[in-house]
C-alpha cells in the first residue's frame, strides 16, 4: 500500500492567532483568533475598519511583529519559534514591502534607492547596478535611474518603491495602502502594475486598503472586524 501523497503546505498560515497588547481594564485583543491561508500566487486584499486587526496582521506577516498566541507558519516554517535575526534574514530574502508613503531615500537617486535591499545582502556593486536597472524597468521607469525622488511625481515614486519591493525577487509582496498617497488616475496605474507582477510574474501579493476599488483588483478579499475575519471573498 502506498503512501498518499502529501498536500504542500500554504505559503503562509495562521491557525488560532492571536495578538494581545496591555493587560487588565487596558487589554486589547488586536487579533482574537484568527485562521488563514494564503497560496503561493495568490492576490489577496485585507480590508477592514481602523482597529480591526488588519494592520496587525500584516505586521505579523512581515515578521515586523510576533503574535501572542497561536500559529504563523511561512513555507511551513513556524515563525514564532524562530531568533530576531533569523526573523530578520526571512525579511530580507523572502519579503518585499511597499508602503503607503513610499520611503525612499530623498537624496539618493532611483537606481541607488532601488539597490538599497541588495546591499543589505551584500551584492557586488556590479550585480546591484544590473538587478535595479531590471527591477526599474519592469515597472516603467527606463530613463529614470538617475533621478531622485524630488524629481519623480508620486505615481513614479511609488513605482520607485515597487521596484525596490520586487528587486530581490520576494516570495511575497507586502503592500500597505499602496495607492493612499496618489490621486484616483495614477492609483488605477499602480494597481494594474501590481496586478501584472502577480499575473505575469507571479509574485505573491497581499495588500493592505480601506478602498473596494483597490481592492476588487485581488483574486480574494479579507474582510476583519475586531480581530476577526469576518469575511472572505473569492473575486467573480
Amino acid at each position: 500500500m502506498t503512501d498518499e501523497p502529501r498536500t504542500p503546505p500554504a505559503l503562509i498560515e495562521m491557525d488560532d492567532l492571536k495578538r494581545v497588547y496591555g493587560s487588565g481594564d487596558a487589554t486589547v485583543f488586536a487579533l482574537n483568533g484568527v485562521d488563514l491561508a494564503i497560496e503561493k500566487g495568490e492576490f489577496v486584499a485585507i480590508m477592514g475598519p481602523s482597529g480591526s486587526g488588519k494592520s496587525t496582521a500584516m505586521n505579523i506577516v512581515g515578521c515586523l511583529d510576533t503574535p501572542s498566541a497561536g500559529h504563523y507558519r511561512f513555507m511551513g516554517v513556524d515563525v514564532g519559534g524562530l531568533s530576531r535575526r533569523q526573523r530578520a534574514l526571512l525579511r530580507r530574502h523572502f519579503l518585499g514591502f511597499v508602503f503607503q508613503g513610499f520611503n525612499l531615500l530623498p537624496r539618493t537617486s532611483a537606481l541607488e534607492n532601488v539597490e538599497l535591499p541588495l546591499t543589505y545582502r551584500g551584492e557586488s556593486p556590479a550585480r546591484r547596478r544590473a538587478l535595479a536597472q531590471r527591477a526599474l524597468a519592469r515597472v516603467g521607469l527606463q530613463g529614470r535611474e538617475t533621478h531622485t525622488p524630488g524629481e519623480l511625481s508620486g505615481g513614479q515614486q511609488q513605482r520607485v518603491a515597487i521596484a525596490r519591493a520586487i528587486v530581490t525577487n520576494p516570495a511575497v509582496v507586502l503592500a500597505d495602502e499602496p495607492t493612499g498617497n496618489l490621486d484616483s488616475r495614477t492609483s488605477l496605474e499602480i494597481m494594474e502594475l501590481l496586478k501584472a507582477l502577480n499575473r505575469d510574474q507571479g509574485m505573491t501579493v497581499i495588500m493592505v486598503t480601506h478602498e473596494p476599488e483597490m481592492a476588487a483588483y485581488a483574486n480574494r478579499t479579507i474582510q476583519f472586524v475586531d480581530g476577526r475575519i469576518a469575511q472572505a471573498r473569492q473575486a467573480a
